[in-house]
């Protein structure tokens, strides 16, 4: 008995899990990039918004803590989330056999499509197929960079959207690949009338990914029961509907 009692608190606290840390820490540290409308982004005044900083807040508060929201490249959020530099990243990551991996997912939280998009005086390239030989702009480390090289063409690597679309208007490129929800944002937000999209894939859930393994169990089941609770509640609907203009958050 004296054997048990002498390691119960240092045992307790050596097998706290991932959760139980957070809401020790009282914050919930999300990654995303804060510059891809319409899922993070800065308004007029400054302010972050969007589909999953919104998401991402209701998680929080369900867990009842207070969420810490770090913005970052695309290509350093998943790195960051193995390192332990955030608790979730939260940034319309759609689910790979190969990440799947590294990361447990979260239910879907959202359905989307792959658009393949052009210049409107484009006459080349008029599916996915058609892209071998032929260049495309996409973030760097994204599912719509593997979709270019998948199709063989030869794929350059930037930052964000906005360079993508000026890369294909300019000339720069033939074409780029991304979600439809963010072209489409993009097109009515900007008004640039000289883009057409001419292909897309079927849809494709968003999840929320978290490291692998018995640490994060609890937190999975708590994202998932916050997920689930936020569709019942009519939440994730009014979220789809307030930034993409419909519901998207079912197949």
């Amino acid at each position: 008995l004296s054997l048990v009692g002498c390691g119960s608190s240092s045992s307790s606290a050596s097998e706290e899990d991932h959760l139980a840390r957070i809401k020790s820490a009282g914050k919930l540290v999300v990654g995303l990039e804060g510059d891809w409308q319409p899922f993070s982004y800065h308004d007029k005044e400054d302010n972050l918004c969007g589909v999953d900083v919104e998401v991402a807040e209701n998680i929080a508060k369900k867990l009842g803590v207070e969420v810490e929201i770090v913005e970052g490249k695309w290509d350093g959020l998943l790195t960051g989330l193995k390192t332990g530099t955030y608790d979730l990243v939260i940034n319309g990551v759609d689910i790979t056999e190969d990440r799947e991996k590294t990361f447990d997912f979260s239910d879907p939280y959202v359905y989307d499509n792959t658009v393949l998009v052009v210049r409107d005086d484009n006459t080349d390239i008029k599916s996915f197929d058609d892209l071998k030989g032929k260049t495309t702009a996409n973030s760097i480390g994204s599912t719509y960079m593997e979709v270019g090289e998948k199709y063989g063409a030869d794929v350059q690597g930037v930052d964000d959207l906005s360079k993508c679309m000026d890369m294909v208007k300019n000339g720069t490129v033939d074409a780029t690949v991304n979600a439809s929800t963010s072209i489409n944002d993009y097109i009515t937000t900007t008004g640039d009338t000289c883009f057409k999209i001419v292909d897309e894939s079927d849809s494709m859930p968003y999840a929320i990914p978290m490291k692998k393994g018995e640490d994060n169990a609890t937190l999975l089941k708590a994202v998932n029961e916050a997920l689930s609770e936020m569709r019942s509640e009519g939440t994730l609907k009014e979220i789809s509907e307030k930034y993409f203009g419909s519901d998207l958050t079912e197949e």
